[in-house]
């Protein structure tokens, strides 16, 4: 007696019916997880060094201001004057009241242009302000 054994003419094939489900699952996913820059900088600055810092966790909540060596004032992505600060600041901390201004400004400024902006942001009732700095090696 001969055995033969039966092979069936079917090819097995990776079902691909819920592809169209995963690639979507997995694009929403990145498109809520990932933040993107939103913001080129234009002035040129160095940031003073620090001993201790302390990270801000909620990126969403901060509005950055940029002071350059010569003074230039960036805030979002418009260079500013500094009359135009409290106008612009004060929208926004009505949009998002819970709103941090980072000042990111260069080692070498002089300290009239910060006390300035501060006055700024206190007439803008923005108050919750955070000085940026980089971690000294």
């Amino acid at each position: 007696m001969n055995f033969k054994k039966k092979r069936s003419n079917s090819k097995q094939e990776i079902p691909t019916s819920s592809m169209p489900d995963i690639i979507f699952m997995l694009l929403l996913f990145f498109m809520v997880a990932t933040t993107l820059r939103e913001v080129d900088v234009y002035v040129k600055y160095k940031l003073p060094e620090a001993e201790a810092i302390e990270k801000i966790e909620n990126k969403r909540l901060i509005s950055y201001i940029w002071v350059g060596r010569s003074g230039k004032i960036q805030l979002n992505d418009n260079i500013v004057a500094l009359e135009d600060i409290q106008d612009i600041m004060y929208k926004k901390r009505v949009e998002l009241p819970n709103v941090i201004v980072s000042l990111r400004i260069d080692k070498e400024s002089e300290m009239g242009v910060v006390t300035d902006i501060q006055q700024v942001l206190r007439k803008a009732s923005t108050l919750r302000i955070n000085y940026s700095s980089m971690l000294k090696q």
